[in-house]
């Protein structure tokens, strides 16, 4: 035991220095290094089963750093499910782990070195982001996010920032000394370019007010009967104050009843916009299906365009193959139109508000996939992220949610609108500054100015083209650095 603590005990203390660049703390400057550390302990190895498993270590105290919020939704009722906070914790820390198990397995069996463990991992980050729908939470380039770096997402997006970082910290291992300066160049190079690109002239401005409303309504007691008037009534308030500005916007699942677009609790609602559109967070049922939805009222009260989430949370939102399990098995006890879980929508689309512009709505979770956010045909005016991140905890969770859906501003080159429960609550510009936020886990409304948008990024033309190429090149100079050693 205690040789495998000696041998597993470095790499495991680094990736929860790594994890330290994440938001909030986001000091990069400890996990530019801490990553340089992980890769010299891979490459270091001698063995490939070695090599994973030091890989898996650092992977297991960077994802149990990174996301230690995970524990949160199960002490919403901790008399119920308290128990299984260590499971999903280590779980879940292990599990995303293996990613990195097999990208240093596979750099020390093809003997690519360094340079090899940053391109293996940086590809199996990218897949992370995909497979089993895809987690792409925590990823190393998120380190670059709350600085001038972070903004060569417009060009290369949150994979691009991943292969920049693993890439940079690999060189100080391959050259040493030469290659700490090319680092240092390297980060001082884009550091330089973002800089140059945040002093830009902002875009015109739309003119549009919005009102972000700010419930803090608690998780547990959101949907006592007894605490949904209350919530109905502040959420109401918040709305009638004048002045009026040109929509309010209430965050996910506010709406503290079904949602009827006939209802008694629209037409309260209606009253008090008074003429103005609201954009709420509803639960809603179609038949036998149950769905997480934006809805979004018109100036005259009524149902103006509707938003079905379509990328959801396993276990959390549905459970996997629960509809198969009903159709093959007649097992009820997960299925979503049996009132287990939501329904998916039919997938990413913008609505059309008239003089509001065009918006691309994303509901919680679906802020933290770049490659969805761009798969819309008609490039909308303004982002809008409704969430409840109250699930996740007050230290860590709600800000690496609000940085990740910032990133889709840099990527994208549009506002983002972002109303949380509890917060984060914030207008952010089209380069992905905050120009406005209210404070955290403080009932309240902001009313903000909704920022212009860029031109189209080169993300949004091209999309992951520009990662593809530079990681073909890294693997080709992975090829080359091998050869120089072999020779």
């Amino acid at each position: 035991m205690r040789r495998l603590i000696r041998d597993l005990g470095p790499a495991f203390g680094l990736g929860l220095l790594a994890a330290a660049g994440q938001a909030p703390l986001s000091l990069w400057w400890i996990a530019l290094p801490a990553f340089a550390g992980i890769i010299a302990q891979i490459a270091a190895a001698d063995r490939a089963r070695k090599a994973g498993w030091r890989a898996w270590a650092a992977g297991a105290g960077y994802f149990g750093a990174s996301l230690s919020w995970i524990v949160q939704p199960f002490l919403v009722e901790p008399e119920v499910y308290g128990w299984m906070v260590p499971f999903a914790l280590i779980g879940m820390a292990g599990g995303l782990a293996l990613f990195w198990a097999l990208a240093g397995w596979l750099a020390q069996r093809l003997h690519g070195g360094a340079l090899g463990f940053a391109a293996a991992l940086t590809a199996l980050e990218a897949l992370r982001g995909e497979v089993l729908t895809g987690f792409p939470w925590a990823q190393p380039g998120h380190i670059w996010i709350d600085s001038p770096v972070g903004q060569a997402a417009a060009f290369v997006g949150a994979n691009g920032l991943t292969l920049l970082t693993l890439f940079a910290a690999a060189l100080p291992v391959v050259w040493h000394g030469r290659g700490i300066a090319q680092m240092a160049l390297l980060i001082a190079a884009v550091y330089l370019g973002g800089a140059l690109r945040l002093a830009e002239p902002n875009p015109a401005p739309t003119g549009l007010t919005f009102r972000l409303v700010q419930p803090n309504a608690e998780q547990h007691l959101k949907w006592d009967p007894d605490q949904a008037e209350r919530l109905y009534q502040l959420l109401t308030l918040r709305t009638a104050e004048a002045p009026r500005p040109d929509l309010v916007i209430w965050p996910e699942t506010s709406l503290p009843y079904l949602y009827d677009p006939q209802g008694q609790a629209i037409s309260g609602v209606a009253y008090a916009a008074a003429g103005v559109p609201v954009a709420m967070g509803v639960q809603r049922l179609e038949g036998e299906a149950a769905f997480n939805s934006l809805a979004v009222m018109g100036a005259d009260g009524r149902e103006s365009a509707l938003y079905d989430k379509a990328h959801l949370v396993p276990f959390g939102e549905y459970m996997p193959f629960g509809e198969v399990l009903h159709e093959w098995f007649g097992l009820r006890a997960f299925a979503a139109r049996q009132g287990f879980g939501y329904a998916a929508g039919p997938g990413p689309r913008v609505l059309d508000l008239g003089h509001l512009g065009r918006v691309l709505p994303l509901i919680c979770y679906e802020a933290v996939f770049p490659r969805e956010v761009n798969a819309v045909a008609e490039r909308p005016d303004w982002l809008l992220h409704v969430t409840n991140d109250a699930w996740f905890g007050t230290l860590t969770g709600p800000f690496q949610h609000a940085a990740q859906a910032r990133l889709r501003a840099v990527e994208q080159g549009l506002p983002l609108v972002r109303v949380a429960n509890t917060g984060v609550t914030q207008m952010v510009d089209a380069r992905g500054q905050i120009t406005a936020a209210l404070p955290f886990g403080a009932e309240g409304a902001l009313d903000a100015a909704l920022p212009g948008a860029l031109p189209p990024t080169p993300y949004h033309r091209f999309g992951e083209t520009a990662f593809l190429l530079l990681l073909a090149g890294l693997v080709l100079l992975t090829i080359w650095q091998q050869r120089l050693r072999q020779a």
